[in-house]
């Protein structure tokens, strides 16, 4: 039935001339100052100007390759490889029909119809002979995530001497008009759940981190530097942070918490040691063979442990709407991914 694997991810400048048109292609229709633009691309100027998730995508790819045997392309929202390049691409190297893995773990409108829209412009703009294209399915309560997870966490917990140990669960903050749309959080807190108990931990609390909405604008909440002062005034001297709601190490997880969290853990006297993400654990890496094998192979099962089951394999019309701004269509006027049942 299927003939490829789509890797769709968020894409990263690559060098210091990259990073101001990626970001005008980021916030585009958004409205965001200039000045808001130059204070963010200070971040990846910090770093050269490279975001480190396109070489987190293409070590993931080299990994998943030893695992399958179909081929596999990658396209970004924002940047090179865009989308519709690759898709292009797929369509003149003969594909027919593709499954695509979206490197977020959860549901809500950023983290996964967003992106079936941008695979639906895709194909749109390269026109016919343009592959079909399905999404995997969310996997924040697949058990070779929440392995990943937890391994990374039992790392950092070996930096910790002795003494009490709290635990901080982080995710990108998100507007609460789109968590209201979605189960975002509930997957967020079952994922946290999970690895507290394969850790055999507790003190776990869900903060959020890199809300990036005008100040009016509400959003989850508490934020993370916040919430670390608030530790302070409780006494709280050793802090573990597993940032739970992304699966790789990129500029977010780098400066918003190995930089701007670790300054304000350093103020206050804290440690803070801050738990890898999933990235090529082994673990993760065969849940995504998994994923592609309950889609290909009859028979394989889908895996999944806690509260909920599996998510579904196609999500419905109006799965995770967006959130109404003047001028933009309702959910169910923006077309989608191609939907089976």
């Amino acid at each position: 039935m299927y003939d490829a694997v789509l890797i769709v991810s968020f894409g990263g400048p690559e060098k210091s001339e990259d990073v101001l048109p990626f970001l005008e292609n980021v916030t585009r229709g958004r409205n965001i100052p200039r000045e808001r633009l130059l204070k963010v691309a200070e971040h990846y100027y910090h770093f050269g100007g490279k975001s480190p998730i396109n070489d987190q995508n293409r070590a993931l790819i080299e990994a998943l390759r030893k695992e399958i045997a179909l081929p596999i392309y990658w396209g970004n929202r924002n940047w090179h490889p865009l989308l519709s390049d690759t898709v292009r691409r797929m369509r003149n190297e003969g594909i027919r029909r593709a499954l695509a893995f979206m490197t977020s773990a959860y549901s809500s409108y950023s983290s996964c119809r967003q992106y079936r829209e941008n695979i639906a412009a895709a194909r749109e703009e390269v026109g016919a002979g343009a592959p079909e294209i399905d999404k995997l399915r969310v996997f924040y309560n697949h058990p070779g995530f929440i392995e990943a997870c937890a391994d990374r966490v039992r790392e950092a917990l070996r930096s910790f001497s002795g003494g009490d140990v709290r635990f901080v669960a982080t995710a990108h903050s998100i507007p609460c008009s789109m968590a209201a749309t979605s189960v975002y959080e509930t997957q967020l807190r079952e994922t946290m759940s999970l690895v507290r108990e394969a850790t055999g931990t507790k003190n776990w609390e869900l903060v959020y981190q890199s809300r990036s909405g005008a100040p009016g604008q509400p959003w989850l909440e508490p934020d993370i530097l916040d919430h670390l002062r608030n530790l302070h005034t409780q006494g709280v001297k050793n802090v573990l942070v597993a940032p739970i709601g992304f699966i790789s190490d990129h500029m977010e997880v780098l400066y918003d918490l190995d930089i701007e969290a670790q300054n304000v853990a350093r103020e206050l006297g804290m440690k803070l040691v801050r738990a890898g993400t999933a990235g090529t654990h082994p673990a993760f890496v065969g849940m995504i063979r998994e994923l592609i094998e309950e889609r290909t192979v009859p028979g394989t099962p889908q895996r999944a442990i806690g509260r909920f089951g599996p998510s579904h394999n196609f999500c419905a019309t109006d799965c995770c709407p967006a959130p109404q701004r003047p001028g933009r269509p309702a959910a169910s006027e923006v077309p989608t991914v191609s939907q089976r049942s």
